[in-house]
């Protein structure tokens, strides 16, 4: 338990940005999960899923949810299967 006002403030504070960081993570995983399952079976709205992706992944390493390499390493195998999945 936190001993001062200041102390209490923050972890309140520190629950709120868990809170929030969480579901941010969440939601770019579920977004990944579909991105990935619609482009392997062809759909024809991947190529939007996977923008919109890369869009919710760049705002939350702008955020700082994420780190640089997480978001580019997450941005560069959503593209390289897309991409493998135009040419076949």
């Amino acid at each position: 338990m936190p001993h001062t006002k200041q102390a209490a403030k923050e972890l309140r504070k520190a629950v709120k940005r868990e809170l929030k960081n969480k579901f941010v993570k969440s939601t770019i995983k579920n977004l990944v999960k579909d991105s990935r399952k619609a482009v392997d079976t062809k759909d024809a709205k991947a190529e939007d899923l996977v923008k919109l992706t890369i869009k919710k992944i760049d705002k939350a390493l702008q955020k700082g949810v994420i780190k640089k390499n997480t978001a580019a390493r997450k941005k560069s195998r959503l593209m390289k299967r897309l991409n493998k999945s135009k040419k076949a």
